[in-house]
């Protein structure tokens, strides 16, 4: 069987990530995502995809070493 790929990260997976991090970590994802009204998924995944890609907003534009 094999695993369907997402180009988003899902609510699951980010609580899960979430909860891996320090809690200060925690404590400013979760502010932002507060403070710009977007899901938490979106915000870590926005965090993940700028780290690799300083032009990409998300996975699906996220083109890691671009823009470096």
């Amino acid at each position: 069987m094999q695993a369907k790929l997402q180009e988003q990260l899902s609510p699951a997976d980010a609580e899960v990530i979430l909860r891996r991090l320090p809690e200060r970590i925690q404590a400013a994802l979760i502010s932002r995502a507060a403070e710009i009204e977007y899901p938490i998924e979106a915000v870590i995944e926005m965090a993940i995809a700028s780290f690799l890609d300083t032009e990409a907003l998300g996975f699906i534009d996220c083109k890691p070493g671009r823009g470096q």
